[in-house]
């Protein structure tokens, strides 16, 4: 007989991004009858998120438990169908909680952007999350449920006309929205490890880093440079989430038995408008990450850049939350015949938070709820929740379509 006497439990419902993700459960017609438990260090702050949940028809659990404290995890793992976990940075905190979900076959998905982070998850919890029939599903907010999920849209439409598309090209056209403190810690662990770690190093730098060395295909690695793309029409240039997205839909593709072709190429950039405004924008944030990634490789600069960047547990205003947005379009042409097809990913929400909480959201409810689904292990959005949280997305209010050109 099964003990879970939970559906989910939320981690981190406490902190900046933790406070969207309340709302978005509170906003789901899914909320009534469901088990909920809210986990962290601090009974109070979990009962104020608690009274957030007005539309709840149970009462909501509050676990006690540290992110280090591996008995408890364990025990709130063993409680509960699935674990919805925002507290970062995960390099410093992730592990604990994702073993213990591997070794207790409960699902849990998270908002992760840190390849260093992702590839230890893959080398140490991948066979014990298989056994156990968990799925651990990295990346489930903007980084990477739009690349992700629009690349198997799209590569889905084009199998259903003749064939995968060979090569696809993610574009991020428009965009809206903040930065956190959080999101700025995650980023500076990340420089840090891979400022100190050979391995941490390796992930960032192997476009290959997330599939098994037979997996392998023929992309070169992450390309930061300024051009025209007519597909888009203006100047492209570098994205900031592409070193994560990128390697996450590559393990979508090795996961998903090749689906997309054995030669399968991905990339990803951002529009900065058209003409020489578009230019010196794309340039401006060429030099800008390369000045990042220089100042922080040595330790005086990444203290540099933490007094820089914002403070953890500060994110941007609710004017800015509220009015944000973003639109990617995705073009795939299948080189046997020239084929070309385009998908459109867009919602009027902000893409780290209000987005990225909805996103979460449905791919937790998913996981707790559906039973139809895909690939266990330390898995993808695209191999784990498929186009069934696509379809939850559009019910959200989510723009997901594809169509050949």
């Amino acid at each position: 007989m099964s003990t879970r006497d939970l559906d989910l439990v939320i981690c981190g419902a406490t902190g900046f991004t933790g406070r969207y993700v309340i709302d978005a459960l509170n906003e789901s017609p899914e909320l009534p009858g469901l088990r909920v438990g809210l986990a962290g260090r601090r009974r109070e702050a979990l009962a104020t998120c608690a009274a957030r949940l007005t539309k709840a028809t149970t009462p909501v659990e509050l676990i006690v438990v540290d992110a280090g404290d591996d008995a408890g995890l364990a025990a709130m793992a063993a409680r509960t169908t699935a674990v919805l976990t925002t507290v970062g940075p995960y390099l410093q905190h992730g592990l604990p909680l994702a073993r213990a979900c591997a070794q207790a076959g409960t699902h849990c998905i998270d908002l992760t952007g840190e390849p260093p982070f992702i590839k230890k998850s893959i080398d140490t919890l991948h066979a014990t999350a298989l056994a156990s029939g968990a799925r651990i599903v990295h990346c489930g907010g903007f980084d990477s449920v739009p690349s992700d999920l629009g690349t198997l849209l799209l590569q889905e439409t084009a199998i259903a006309d003749g064939g995968p598309c060979d090569d696809v090209v993610f574009t991020l056209v428009k965009a809206r929205g903040g930065f956190s403190g959080g999101t700025a810690l995650s980023l500076l662990g990340v420089i840090d490890a891979a400022a100190k770690d050979p391995d941490a190093r390796a992930a960032m730098r192997d476009p290959y880093a997330f599939v098994p060395k037979e997996a392998r295909g023929k992309d070169r690695g992450d390309r930061f440079d300024v051009k025209v793309d007519p597909d888009v029409g203006g100047v492209v240039g570098p994205f900031l989430m592409a070193p994560i997205n990128t390697r996450v839909v590559r393990r979508s593709n090795h996961l998903l038995g090749e689906r997309y072709g054995r030669d399968f190429r991905y990339r990803e950039q951002m529009r900065f408008g058209r003409g020489l405004k578009g230019r010196l924008a794309a340039h401006g944030v060429q030099l800008a990450l390369g000045g990042v990634v220089g100042i922080g490789a040595t330790s005086p600069g990444r203290a540099l850049l933490a007094r820089v960047f914002p403070a953890q547990g500060t994110g941007p205003s609710e004017e800015s939350v509220r009015t944000g947005m973003f639109e990617a379009h995705l073009h795939g042409r299948r080189r046997a015949d020239g084929a070309h097809y385009k998908a459109t990913v867009r919602a009027e929400r902000d893409p780290g938070y209000g987005g990225t909480a909805i996103m979460i959201v449905e791919g937790a409810l998913r996981l707790a709820k559906d039973g139809d689904l895909g690939a266990a292990g330390v898995t993808t959005p695209a191999a784990a929740l498929g186009l069934p949280l696509v379809e939850r997305l559009r019910r959200r209010g989510f723009t997901f379509s594809a169509a050949r050109v």
